[in-house]
């Protein structure tokens, strides 16, 4: 699926978000770890977003890497980078978050941008990035959440399941892909839930930060 999408995606991204995910991928570099030479996975990197906004505002990022299991998204996220010419220390791989190739210990950082919500088995890939965290490493993962307050759950609610569907259809050509992203997002354990699940995978540290009216949450957890 993300593969048919892959040439609309972007333009999607900063559309339905009215160009927010913008400001939600800078504010993640404000929470990595403080340090020098730093080691960063970006799981569920897809066009590479997220970790160029790091790479751009961070000169402490020793060696970057994006993994995702969408050859196309992957293809898009290279030309990014290299366009940048932020390409020194970085490198795009194939993979599955639910086996991460890299040895016990080997990053200080891993992050993750509105793509967890997409894990087939969440504890697993959970007890994966763990495992690749380097002891007092750090996850930071950006999610998209379901506001508290009634009035902001109505309208944002009637926004995923009314509105984006049918413009996101129209622009990628794809009837399913964006009615999936509601359903991912109203079934997410978001908040207090995921924190739990956080913690029960061994992280420590757990604290959520919602964003933008509880639209996004911020997750920060450690090793």
């Amino acid at each position: 699926m993300f593969n048919r999408i892959a040439g609309k995606y972007d333009l999607l991204n900063h559309l339905f978000s009215l160009g927010f995910d913008l400001h939600w991928r800078k504010k993640v570099n404000r929470y990595l770890p403080v340090g020098t030479n730093l080691s960063l996975l970006d799981l569920a990197t897809g066009t590479g977003d997220q970790l160029l906004s790091i790479l751009r505002r961070n000169q402490k990022i020793g060696r970057a890497v994006g993994m995702d299991m969408a050859v196309d998204m992957l293809a898009i996220a290279r030309k990014k980078v290299e366009r940048t010419k932020l390409d020194k220390n970085v490198e795009f791989v194939t993979g599955d978050a639910g086996k991460i190739n890299f040895p016990e210990n080997t990053f200080d950082a891993v992050t993750i941008s509105f793509g967890i919500r997409n894990f087939i088995n969440l504890e697993n890939s959970l007890s994966e990035i763990r495992r690749v965290l380097k002891p007092s490493g750090r996850l930071l993962i950006l999610e998209f959440s379901i506001p508290e307050n009634k009035l902001v759950r109505w309208l944002h609610l009637f926004y995923l399941r009314k509105i984006l569907p049918v413009i996101g259809s129209w622009i990628s050509g794809d009837k399913y892909a964006y009615r999936y992203l509601n359903q991912t997002i109203e079934t997410f354990p978001y908040g207090e839930a995921f924190c739990s699940l956080l913690t029960r995978c061994d992280f420590t540290d757990v604290r959520a930060m919602p964003m933008t009216f509880g639209v996004v949450t911020l997750y920060q957890a450690e090793k």
